[in-house]
This record gives structure tokens, C-alpha cells and sequence, in this order.
């Protein structure tokens, strides 16, 4: 009597266990991966002239020192387009990362961050279907002769939980380019 018992009980345990896993939440959604991202392209363009600075870091974050990162020289109080180009030459062929950015711009944020302010100015010109901005295009207005930086984030904010994080701000989300500039208006 006392083996029935212990496998009625055993048999019970097996069955409230089954049940517990069948009602598991599996909507919880995966935060997705950072993009690699080798070489970072910024088209500045004015009056049809068009300047391309460059980071380029072949074997991607950590490892060896970038085999390029250029110094932005831009003319003062001018206006220019900008458009920014992503590569992960990591891959043969190397990827064009752009794309996958602007296919997926709901998740994407390009932050344009001049030190001193006073250096330009970013206006965003193309938005997500939520009509966020995403920063693969926008207008830059250099003010008066100086030096300084421009921190070029591209921030990856995918949805968490199945809900929308992206907000039009920086804060959600990590960096997919975090990179420091020198920059210099003359």
C-alpha cells in the first residue's frame, strides 16, 4: 500500500510538472544582436562637392587599432547633406550594413553629438513608419571656425517584450558605432 502511495504521488508530481512547462509564456521576444559594423562612411556634400570621412577597423571592435579613422574638416556657416555608409568587411563579400539599418529602422537611432555644440548643427530628414528619426540622412549647419569632436553613435533599439522601445531619444537601447571624430570648421 505504502509503494502505490509514493507512485500515485510520483505520477501527480510528473503530471503538475508537465502542466507548469505547457503553460509557460514564450512570448518573451530575444533581444537581438548588435550589428558588425567594420567601416563606418560620412558623405558630407555641398554646392554638388562631396568629402567622405572614414573609419575603417577591419577586424572589428577590439583586437587591432582601426587601419582608418579620418578628421572631419568642414567649411564655416555651411550648409551640407549628410549620408552616412555602414560596411562589415569582416565578411567576403563584405556587407552592406546600411541597408539592413534602414530595413530595420524602427530598431535604429543615428545620434550626431558636436563638443562644443557651437560646432553644427543635425537635422534629421528621413523617419521610421513611427515617424522617429533615424539619421542614415539629414542637413548639418557648421556655425564659425573651431576644433573640436563629433560623436557618432548609431543606437540599436529593438523591441523588448514584444513592445516598441524606440522613442525618437537616445537612451533605449546599446551602440552599434560609438565613435569619436576630431573635427575642425575652417
Amino acid at each position: 500500500m505504502q509503494k502505490n502511495r509514493i507512485s500515485i504521488f510520483s505520477y501527480f508530481a510528473l503530471a503538475l510538472l508537465f502542466s507548469m512547462a505547457a503553460c509557460k509564456d514564450t512570448s518573451v521576444d530575444i533581444e537581438e544582436e548588435n550589428e558588425i559594423i567594420t567601416t563606418v562612411k560620412l558623405n558630407f556634400t555641398s554646392a554638388g562637392n562631396t568629402q567622405t570621412f572614414v573609419f575603417n577597423d577591419p577586424d572589428g571592435e577590439g583586437g587591432n587599432t582601426p587601419t582608418k579613422f579620418d578628421n572631419i574638416t568642414l567649411k564655416p556657416n555651411t550648409s551640407y547633406t549628410l549620408t552616412v555608409e555602414l560596411l562589415d568587411e569582416s565578411k567576403t563579400p563584405a556587407e552592406n550594413i546600411t541597408n539592413e539599418v534602414a530595413t530595420e529602422s524602427d530598431e535604429h537611432l543615428f545620434v550626431f553629438t558636436p563638443s562644443p555644440t557651437s560646432l553644427l548643427t543635425y537635422t534629421y530628414t528621413d523617419k521610421d513608419a513611427r515617424n522617429f528619426p533615424i539619421g542614415l540622412a539629414g542637413t548639418v549647419q557648421t556655425g564659425a571656425a573651431g576644433t573640436g569632436k563629433l560623436k557618432v553613435q548609431l543606437r540599436h533599439q529593438p523591441p523588448v517584450n514584444g513592445k516598441e522601445v524606440k522613442d525618437g531619444t537616445s537612451a533605449p537601447g546599446s551602440d552599434d558605432v560609438n565613435l569619436d571624430f576630431n573635427l575642425t570648421i575652417q
